[in-house]
Order: structure tokens, then sequence, then C-alpha cells
């Protein structure tokens, strides 16, 4: 549910890294908001949005991605997929830029982010 929603922000040309991408991700893990939509809304506004003229695109993706949802929370509901590696890895060389790529090299590389 969270990772189309990261793509179509890329592909709307909304600038957001994957740095912010895994921050929300972990406030969501911590359940800084849990089943609640527009708490949701506001907590990824914050954390992917850094300049207020992104706001309508962002605004306009969110309610694509959400639309029918009533709760948003953890990842319960969600079932846990095991996607290989390689494509994960071909995934990133065409949506991610070289900035982003750089940055999980700094994390560790992608052989640390794929551990459980």
């Amino acid at each position: 549910m969270f990772l189309p929603f990261f793509l179509k922000l890329k592909e709307a040309k909304i600038p957001v890294t994957l740095r912010e991408f895994l921050t929300l991700l972990e406030a969501m893990e911590k359940n800084l908001v849990a089943y609640d939509v527009e708490g949701f809304y506001y907590l990824a506004r914050a954390a992917l949005v850094k300049d207020e003229r992104n706001l309508d695109r962002f605004d306009v993706v969110f309610s694509e991605s959400f639309k029918g949802v009533e709760r948003v929370g953890g990842t319960e509901g969600i079932d846990q997929v095991d996607l290989p590696e390689e494509w994960l890895r071909k995934m990133a060389e065409k949506h991610l830029s070289k900035e982003e790529m750089k940055e999980i090299e700094s994390l560790g590389g992608w052989e640390k982010l794929m551990k459980p």
C-alpha cells in the first residue's frame, strides 16, 4: 500500500527521497498514527513534502492512492510478500535518483536493507 504511494509521488515529480519514505514507514511501525486516515495524511505530508508548492500535487496523489481507505495502521492488514532482490534492484534503478542510490549505499547497501 505504501510503496505504490511513494512511487506515485515520484511520478508526480514531487521530490521525495528514500530516507523520507523510510522515516514515514518507521513512524507507522511505531504507531504514531493508527487507524486514522486524517492523521496518516498529516504525518505523510510532514514527512514527505518539503516545499509548499508541492502540496496540491501531494493531495491529488494521496487521494488517488488511498481512495476508499477508512483506516491505516502499521503493517496490520498488509500481506507480507517476499520480493526477489534482483527485482527490487531493477525497480530502484528505474525509479530512484543517483543521490537516492548513494544513500542506500551509505546505509549499508542492499544487503543490509534486505535483512528482516
